[in-house]
């Protein structure tokens, strides 16, 4: 019995010894990402880039890097965004963007509204609408949302008549007098065309960088009560991320609103 409790004891003490010089697993310390400091931002040049350009010291206080990449339609900034490229785009309105990223499935979103860009009646031969002749060419947005608020400004300026409802095309035309022909071509390509049509609708980001001063060159203008605020679109789950939250708050500070109505004199407004 003793030779077997010596032989118990000392099993007993060789596996309390090996359990005490055993290593215990310790579990890595989980990697922490770094946090983001370079924003990169799709922007139209005008007059969107310009007010980027504002922010950007506003952003560089906060420690954050402000890249802007220069984009001159309407489709690449919202996939370049989708795909990760970009962090953000300043260059459209609401209803756009809800249109876009519904028929491309996009997960895009916006977090603030900074300024609204009347849309205006152009021409280069006459200086009165009223002058337009029987049968004129009028040149408008081919993107649906565009193409509709143009077709409203012109509704407004007595023109046409249109059916009631929000994404209505020139086949909702219910009344048109002149007969006017309704041309849809892309957005930027408009001021570039204006000698060869009658009219055109134009954006006011396009008419700025054309020359055009919308408030003066205009035959007729948006009402300042209108829904087309620009935005700041971001992806869906990057919203609450604090780059994009200093982003948001520097595009609608003090500095900023003050240069857009010093620098657009009432042409652009701010929605903040």
């Amino acid at each position: 019995m003793k030779k077997i409790l010596t032989v118990l004891l000392t099993i007993v003490v060789i596996l309390t010894v090996s359990g005490c010089g055993a290593k215990k697993e310790v579990a890595a310390p989980a990697k922490v990402a770094p946090e983001k400091k370079i924003i990169k931002v799709g922007a139209s040049p005008v007059p969107h880039k310009e007010i980027l350009e504002v922010a950007a010291p506003i952003l560089a206080k906060e420690g954050y890097t402000l890249e802007i990449v220069e984009f001159t339609d309407y489709v690449t900034p919202n996939t370049a965004l989708a795909e990760g490229q970009i962090d953000a785009n300043f260059f459209q309105h609401v209803p756009y963007l809800q249109s876009f990223s519904k028929e491309k499935n996009l997960k895009l979103d916006y977090t603030v509204k900074v300024h609204l860009e009347p849309m205006g009646v152009y021409s280069s031969k006459y200086k009165k609408l009223s002058d337009l002749k029987d049968g004129a060419e009028i040149a408008i947005p081919s993107d649906p949302t565009n193409g509709a608020r143009a077709l409203r400004v012109l509704e407004n300026a007595g023109l046409i008549k249109l059916k009631s409802g929000e994404l209505i095309s020139k086949l909702d035309i219910t009344e048109n007098t002149k007969k006017l022909k309704i041309t849809e071509l892309d957005a930027p390509q408009l001021p570039r065309i204006l000698k060869d049509v009658d009219a055109a609708v134009i954006n006011s980001n396009f008419a700025i960088e054309a020359k055009l001063n919308p408030e003066a060159d205009s035959l007729a203008i948006e009402s300042k009560d209108s829904p087309y605020a620009n935005v700041l679109a971001v992806r869906s789950e990057d919203k609450t991320k604090p780059y994009i939250q200093a982003l948001s708050k520097a595009l609608t500070s003090p500095e900023v609103k003050k240069f857009i109505q010093d620098k657009y004199k009432g042409n652009i407004i701010p929605t903040f």
